[in-house]
């Protein structure tokens, strides 16, 4: 079992070569997009909650790991020059990945035109020097797949998510890596994952993550019971139905660790295995969290559709929902509506699902790439709320 993927100088390997124009506040997002515009494989991506340093450090290591992510090959950050999450500070938790990163303050080169300019003379050289890379040959033992889901429906948890379990349990058998984040998604299934725990302290942080997250969203004015539109219209009622339809995309292998994610640190996959890490249910930011993390590659389950995809890793959508794969078949990867219908059992769709991983990790586009979807978004974690309630993770 491999892929053709791009072997960088420590080591690492990627599945996609993305030259990423990173600006350090939305304030400069502008600047960093004329830099990037028509590059080949350039993108860029910003944040935005504000400039200041305080209360953010989650947002500087998120995209940090985001910029260490092995699909990107070099980065260019861009700062204005007066804002406390500095392109520098940055810059410091992606360089010991040995790719190029370079920095380009608005202010001191002297504004837009002149900042543009010198910017897209460095993504040029960059853009030129990727395309020398050529792929070679990795097991899959190298790669780390994401799993999220969202805009669930009674389909979700019969057919797409157990059949990207039996894709997990796979590439875990055969020495890769799967990480899941699925906090506030996993309450009502907590005891569930916490069976399939490979420890006790493994137990006990997956047990304290769900209920961390669960008490985030019973602080007054918030409702822990929420089911979107398109879950109670797809047949879903509660919750904990929700949950555990939404928990077998994990599949059934041993569960290694819980990934922090906080204001101290952003634990990145460590190793083959199965994973779950600590975030948020907000699928284009969560995305975010796994690549920081380290995924190459995200497998999406919806039974209502997905037209995003992601800047710098490929979103492989898998629809349960037969008729809703017919009706939106131009924006989603896998119809495993094929279980409903009984033509597929769920194990022959997960083997799908895999070799449809293999085959992107390669360089096949997803339908996302195909249209040029490159959503990205950071979360941020409110710190005085988490210190209010004493949530931690330690």
């Amino acid at each position: 079992m491999k892929f053709m993927g791009y072997t960088r100088s420590d080591g690492a390997v990627g599945v996609r070569n993305r030259i990423l124009v990173m600006a350090t506040v939305d304030c400069v997002e502008p600047v960093a997009r004329k830099i990037a515009a028509g590059f080949e494989g350039a993108v860029a991506v910003t944040q935005h909650h504000s400039c200041l340093r305080i209360g953010c450090e989650n947002i500087v290591h998120t995209l940090a790991g985001v910029g260490s992510n092995p699909n990107v090959a070099a980065v260019l950050l861009v700062g204005m020059g007066c804002e406390a999450i500095t392109a520098e500070s940055i810059a410091s938790g992606i360089v010991a990945t040995g790719k190029p990163v370079e920095t380009i303050i608005c202010q001191q080169e002297g504004g837009t035109r002149k900042t543009i300019e010198k910017g897209r003379r460095i993504v040029g050289a960059m853009v030129q020097a990727v395309r020398g890379m050529k792929r070679q040959e990795h097991p899959a033992s190298r790669l780390i797949l994401g799993l999220k889901c969202g805009g669930s429906d009674a389909t979700s948890g019969l057919a797409a998510n157990p059949a990207v379990g039996v894709a997990a349990n796979l590439l875990v058998e055969n020495g890769g890596a799967v990480v899941m984040i699925e906090p506030l998604e996993a309450v009502g299934a907590e005891e569930e994952l916490a069976g399939r725990a490979a420890n006790e302290e493994v137990r006990h942080k997956i047990l304290r993550m769900v209920a961390n997250e669960e008490k985030r969203w019973t602080v007054p004015g918030m409702q822990v019971e929420f089911m979107c539109k398109g879950n109670v219209d797809g047949g879903l009622t509660t919750i904990e139905e929700k949950a555990l339809g939404a928990v077998h995309k994990g599949g059934s292998t041993p569960i290694h660790g819980v990934l922090r994610n906080d204001e101290e640190i952003l634990e990145k996959v460590p190793g083959p295995g199965f994973y779950l890490q600590d975030g948020t249910h907000l699928e284009p930011m969560a995305l975010s969290y796994l690549v920081a993390a380290g995924a190459h590659i995200v497998v999406f389950t919806s039974g209502r559709g997905g037209t995003f995809g992601n800047a710098v890793v490929p979103v492989v959508k898998v629809c349960g929902n037969p008729e809703t794969f017919l009706r939106l078949r131009d924006d989603l990867d896998i119809n495993a509506g094929t279980v409903m219908g009984g033509s597929e059992s769920i194990q022959q769709v997960g083997r799908r699902i895999l070799d449809e991983v293999l085959e992107v990790a390669s360089g096949k586009l997803t339908r996302a790439e195909e249209l040029g979807y490159d959503n990205f978004s950071v979360y941020r974690k409110d710190p005085r709320l988490d210190a209010l309630l004493g949530l931690s993770l330690k």
